[in-house]
């Protein structure tokens, strides 16, 4: 589990394809641990080696299917967050790592010393959006600050636009989203009991409704 706290910023350093992509990512540590979880642009990924300060991570057929990682390059900023440990402050909110579908930056603006940042909204997430909800963006716990149609729009300070790569993000960019995890069990719910498969005394019974 993580945060959606940027913790860090990394570099690709190489790509290596095959039946499963190997990638090299340049960070700002060295303490890593043989399997331990890193979002990298919101991608849960697994440490597989490093060397010193570069660690690599390998990304299946169905990540690059899902993400943008397929659209790597060396030389690219990435996100980093390292995972969630026990007794740490959730500052942001609970980010699973498994993004949901790519986005496309539709248009950005200033707003005061913000950056609005509207990005393509897929039909399959549009349930689980609401305003002043939680989204995930390329790893980046973010506010929903207005929910339309086919997008929807985030406001990022100065301190997200300096520490995350979504400051320079421009139309027409694909980024990870993950919708929040509660919206989508409540979605789910809500669908199930539609279709007749719970009934309200089974909700209640669950915690969903008051008693």
């Amino acid at each position: 589990m993580f945060t959606g706290l940027i913790t860090g910023l990394g570099t690709v350093e190489r790509l290596v394809p095959g039946g499963v992509t190997d990638v090299w990512l340049a960070s700002p540590w060295k303490d890593f641990v043989q399997g331990e979880s890193i979002a990298c642009d919101g991608v849960c990924l697994t440490v597989v080696e490093w060397k010193g300060s570069s660690f690599r991570v390998q990304a299946a057929p169905e990540t690059l299917r899902r993400t943008t990682l397929g659209d790597w390059t060396p030389g690219g900023r990435v996100n980093l967050e390292r995972a969630l440990k026990v007794g740490d402050r959730l500052g942001g909110h609970w980010v699973q790592g498994h993004v949901d579908a790519v986005g496309t930056v539709v248009g950005t603006k200033t707003e005061g010393g913000s950056l609005v940042l509207s990005v393509s909204l897929p039909q399959a997430l549009a349930p689980f959006f609401v305003e002043k909800g939680s989204v995930c963006i390329d790893g980046v716990s973010l506010t929903v600050t207005k929910v339309e149609v086919d997008r929807f729009s985030v406001m990022l300070i100065p301190e997200t636009q300096s520490q995350t790569t979504l400051g320079k993000k421009r139309a027409g960019q694909g980024v990870n989203l993950e919708a929040d995890i509660i919206g989508k069990y409540v979605a789910r719910v809500m669908s199930l009991r539609g279709s007749g498969s719970l009934s309200l005394e089974q909700l209640t019974a669950a915690g969903f409704t008051a008693p």
